[in-house]
């Protein structure tokens, strides 16, 4: 008899229809991953009957379900679709912003580009983005750079090179494009969706399958550590449990990505646009609550999930400077905080930004010992005041941008 083998098993998921309508048939994704626990639960009642014989007189099952987590490596593109299911906004391209007559000059350690007419907040740029220039006859330090919008005025953006090259003092450069490479996600105010999604487990070596229907994400956990690999988890939860056959039920998914996974190496963190070089390790997560919802009588699998406010969480540690950064948690300002990570140290490397235009420090915490002093810091993010359409911010509490989308 075969024996079942990981390295022969295949995870795949397809948007479904709709609730209480399982995917099934060509399309999909396969999906890359360092392991998926998903699994069916089903509650047990036990009886709590008294008898002669004084034994039990057994249990039952109950309501079902579906829990587990994705735990994976990041990197652009693999992780896009359950953003923005968990965000409830689909991807959406900011539209290149052409005809520009461009002037771009040194600020310190950062750059400012320059537009001679019209307005980069109606043009709908924000900070967090990564943008590229193009076109004219701009020097070719100037073209192509992921650069990352720090602050944003209408005829002005102030950039930090992410790579940490420099551009070259110019202008005005007449015919130049200014690009939000990729698209974007973020928690919206209205028309939120509201996807449910099919998964399989299809081990090819002993022909058996796995189908979860009506699984949603609840959350989105980032881990970058002091050096290595930055991973991520997935929390799931589905409405009832495996449906098991010999047949593969997502008969032809497109084949996993292919982008690189990215390290802290390429990790860059920004607060209150200016950019921290002592950061040693950041955590984020971005919470959708999204649990279980009620149970009926004569079903066994719950009606619904039940849907809470999206949350945005995290802490980080950074080497003990100066008083800075405590400063923040002293004076509970809300300040921006822009995370990046690249796939390499490349001028136009995919990368995948993160913006959390409202961020509040909750602690300040202090170490001890024969080594580099080292502080950690407790952040939440909250909805930011006056943000929306024609300024700097997104009226949300979180935006994520993927430049490979």
């Amino acid at each position: 008899m075969t024996d079942a083998q990981g390295i022969s098993r295949t995870w795949a998921y397809k948007v479904q229809s709709g609730k209480g309508t399982p995917a099934s048939g060509s399309g999909g994704q396969l999906l890359r991953r360092t392991g998926i626990d998903l699994s069916g639960k089903k509650d047990k009642y036990s009886s709590n009957e008294i008898a002669s014989h004084q034994q039990s007189t057994g249990a039952t099952h109950g309501v079902g379900s579906a829990t587990g987590t994705i735990s994976g490596e990041l990197s652009a593109t693999t992780y896009g679709d359950f953003i923005q299911w968990l965000l409830r906004k689909d991807w959406a391209a900011t539209s290149a912003i052409s005809s520009l007559s461009l002037t771009i000059a040194a600020s310190g350690s950062l750059y400012t580009v320059t537009r001679a007419t019209g307005d980069f907040l109606t043009g709908g740029i924000k900070v967090g983005d990564v943008i590229r220039l193009t076109g004219g006859s701009l020097n070719a330090n100037n073209v192509g750079k992921n650069l990352v919008v720090l602050d944003v005025t209408s005829t002005i953006l102030t950039v930090d090179v992410l790579n940490g090259e420099a551009l070259t003092a110019e202008g005005p450069i007449a015919s130049c494009t200014v690009t939000v490479t990729g698209k974007k996600s973020w928690t919206p105010t209205s028309g939120h969706t509201n996807k449910y999604v099919t998964f399989e487990d299809w081990s090819s070596d002993v022909s058996r399958s796995q189908v979860y229907s009506d699984v949603q994400p609840t959350a989105l956990n980032l881990s970058a550590p002091a050096t290595g690999i930055v991973t991520v988890q997935i929390p799931l939860v589905g409405l009832k449990p495996a449906v098991r056959s010999g047949s593969q039920a997502l008969t032809s998914p497109t084949s996993e990505t292919t982008t690189s996974v990215m390290s802290s190496a390429k990790f860059a963190v920004y607060i209150g646009g200016v950019r921290q070089d002592s950061v040693t390790s950041f955590s984020l997560n971005i919470n959708g609550n999204i649990g279980l919802g009620e149970a009926v009588i004569g079903s066994n699998s719950r009606s619904d999930t039940q849907k809470g406010r999206i949350m945005a969480d995290g802490s980080f540690t950074a080497i003990f400077e100066d008083d800075t950064l405590a400063g923040y948690f002293d004076d509970e300002a809300a300040r921006e905080v822009v995370i990046v990570v690249a796939e390499d140290l490349t001028d136009d490397a995919d990368c995948i930004s993160i913006s959390l235009p409202a961020v509040k420090f909750f602690s300040a915490d202090g170490d001890d010992g024969e080594k580099q002093l080292i502080r950690t810091f407790g952040i939440e993010a909250q909805r930011p005041a006056g943000a929306g359409s024609g300024t700097k911010h997104n009226d949300a509490i979180v935006s994520v941008q993927d430049t490979t989308l």
